[in-house]
């Protein structure tokens, strides 16, 4: 799929995929918003310290892993703005 297809999402739509006020467990990143509901990792939308719903591209830079580990889940969105 081309990413360019893919819905847009505002930040505040974002946030709601935070695990805690809809199911979905979403985070973006570079733009791309991912699903990563079905990560044992981000079990009730945290993982370590980070929170689901947000853009966490900064955040990728300072992680213990590259961020090729986004492409093991599903692409769901693009965020707007």
């Amino acid at each position: 799929m081309d990413l360019n297809e893919l819905p847009l999402y505002t930040r505040q739509q974002l946030a709601l995929r935070n695990g805690q006020d809809k199911p979905e467990v979403w985070i973006a990143y570079e733009n791309i918003i991912y699903d990563v509901s079905e990560s044992r990792l981000w079990f009730r939308g945290t993982h370590y310290e980070h929170w689901s719903g947000q853009d966490l591209t900064k955040e990728v830079a300072d992680a213990p892993h590259t961020a090729s580990v986004l492409e093991r889940f599903k692409a769901v969105g693009r965020l707007a703005g």
